[in-house]
């Protein structure tokens, strides 16, 4: 096996100027990504950020050992008796990281030790108190890592194996460092390891910087899988609050002035989380039918758990034969004094068969659309609407006659997104704009599809839910 010597230094050697180029790049990437750094800003939550940083941390203690091999690169190896080559410090390293690398050079023959200045650094030792010999090395490690240097340097001057591996050592200042050790066997002309060589580089704030990306990493991933959870939680919560119906449904005990009803969920684009939209219809005992749409403020499980108790109290109000604006009133009252997500807004409707007769009042909300014979409108709204109600007091309310054939559609806010390019008059614009398809259509379901179809091609940033009601007669 020949000298590390030789086995260091290539063939032929680079051109000066090429590795100067190759410094000035690493010390421009490093500039750029230490501004990266400094401009991450980190919240104590956000797992997202603090992974960044970290890595953003592990690629600047990267770039900094890079540019230390490259001056010590272009310094080259200086000569020293017996082929023991010292690895130089580049001069425009910066002095923290001057003391990474050492070499060291075991004579098994004549007993004598060499070590570079960088490793008495590197191990916080004095030159006046020496270098350490081959067998007292393993004095300095942790103990459960003492072991693994015995089998190595074993395994090196008997077997002639390469030694690759990390240990942890305790200064004499107290301090713990890890340092990545590789070393060979310097053979006699017998074939005999007449002595064993190293590199030692110091790895600690490397390493210190990975565990940091693993750590920040692994809280990253747990917030993504307890938001996958309560994302869970909330999709089965709803499917139990929600009407279990998706589709058409024909109210089983009117004769006449029937309604055929469809509804749909829309979820999120850009959430994990479920929020607090809700949609329901409900025959009530005098013949009469309940519709109704809303939201809640707040995502996931809360804001469910939430909607199950507005809901139950909602259905329990409309079957005591509350009217829409009383309803709302209690509602909202309801929702102000429980620990729930509050009401963010509502629209109640309840169709009179008998005089076929809409009424309905709202909080916030836009108003119910109606599409008769190819056209359509939004419902006027009710006069003196109350921005909050305080016990007993009701909100605004509406009445409307209908007639056989006419369509009602009540969706939330969040069908369109929230921005400049889209308001709540563009969604009811393009709503309206699908009058003669939605007036044409068959069914209830058939009127779903077509709003679906309208509003699916822009993401939404909030949920949405869409109720379309059709006097059949």
């Amino acid at each position: 096996m020949p000298s590390h010597l030789f086995a260091d230094r290539p063939a032929q050697p680079p051109e000066p100027g090429s590795v100067d180029a190759l410094i000035s790049q690493t010390r421009r990437l490093r500039g750029d990504v230490d501004a990266v750094r400094r401009e991450t800003v980190v919240d104590d939550d956000d797992a997202q950020g603090r992974w960044q940083r970290a890595l953003c941390d592990l690629a600047v203690h990267h770039l900094d050992d890079l540019r230390e091999h490259l001056g010590q690169l272009k310094e080259g190896l200086p000569p020293v008796p017996e082929a023991v080559a010292f690895p130089r410090a580049a001069p425009d390293v910066a002095p923290e990281a001057q003391t990474r690398v050492g070499s060291a050079e075991w004579n098994l023959l004549t007993d004598e030790v060499h070590w570079s200045d960088e490793l008495f650094q590197i191990f916080g030792r004095s030159p006046e108190s020496g270098a350490l010999p081959l067998d007292e090395l393993g004095s300095t490690l942790f103990s459960e890592d003492q072991p693994l240097l015995t089998a190595w340097v074993t395994a090196c001057l008997v077997d002639g194996r390469p030694i690759d591996g990390e240990f942890r050592i305790v200064r004499a200042d107290g301090r713990v460092r890890t340092l990545h050790m590789r070393g060979e066997p310097v053979l006699d002309s017998d074939g005999c390891a007449a002595s064993m060589w190293a590199v030692l580089r110091d790895v600690s704030e490397l390493r210190r910087s990975q565990r940091a990306v693993r750590e920040s990493r692994d809280s990253l991933q747990r917030q993504r899988e307890i938001a996958q959870t309560e994302h869970r939680l909330a999709v089965e919560l709803q499917e139990a609050v929600l009407p279990p119906w998706r589709g058409s449904l024909r109210f089983p005990h009117s004769d006449t002035g029937t309604l055929d009803v469809a509804a749909h969920y829309l979820p999120s684009a850009t959430s994990a989380l479920i929020g607090g939209d809700w949609y329901d219809a409900l025959e009530l005992p005098d013949g009469g039918s309940m519709l109704t749409v809303g939201d809640l403020t707040g995502h996931g499980v809360t804001a469910t758990s939430g909607m199950a108790m507005m809901l139950g109290a909602l259905r329990g109000m409309a079957m005591a034969g509350i009217a829409p604006g009383p309803l709302m009133g209690w509602l909202n009252q309801l929702l102000e004094t429980s620990v729930q997500p509050a009401l963010g807004s509502a629209v109640c409707c309840r169709y009179d068969p008998a005089r076929r007769v809409l009424s309905w009042a709202q909080a916030g909300h836009p108003a119910p659309l109606l599409f008769r014979r190819g056209s359509g409108r939004a419902l006027t709204p009710p006069e003196g609407v109350l921005l909050g109600a305080t016990s007993g007091a009701s909100y605004g309310q509406a009445e409307e006659r209908l007639e056989v054939g006419d369509l009602l559609v009540l969706h939330t806010d969040g069908l369109t997104p929230r921005s400049i390019e889209f308001s709540r008059a563009d969604g009811t614009e393009r709503l309206l704009a699908l009058a003669p398809r939605l007036c044409a259509a068959r069914s209830a379901q058939d009127c779903m599809r077509l709003v679906i179809e309208e509003f699916t091609e822009n993401e939404r940033e909030d949920d949405a839910c869409v109720l379309v009601a059709r006097v059949a007669g």
